[in-house]
């Protein structure tokens, strides 16, 4: 996947992800969240014998989510917050 694809879906998993943890983060943070999850959902799922980051499908992007709230719920908790 080219670096146009990790933009992209590093985008959309970062802009699902705060959502889902109802986090406020601009385009940028939530393309670098996206790619930190992509990168965090690959490793959980290697890690439990699955199949990571593919390219740019669906597949993809739900591995990016899931590792975008994974990534997201630790520095939260990092910083301390409760609920902010």
């Amino acid at each position: 996947m080219g670096l146009l694809g990790w933009v992209i879906l590093g985008g959309l998993a970062g802009w699902i992800g705060s959502g889902l943890m109802k986090e406020r983060r601009g385009c940028l943070m939530n393309v670098i969240v996206g790619i930190v999850g992509s990168v965090v959902g690959g490793l959980i799922f290697s890690f439990i014998g699955g199949v990571g980051v593919t390219g740019f499908n669906a597949w993809s992007l739900v591995v990016a989510i899931i590792g975008a709230v994974v990534f997201l719920g630790i520095v939260k908790a990092l910083r301390g917050d409760r609920g902010r």
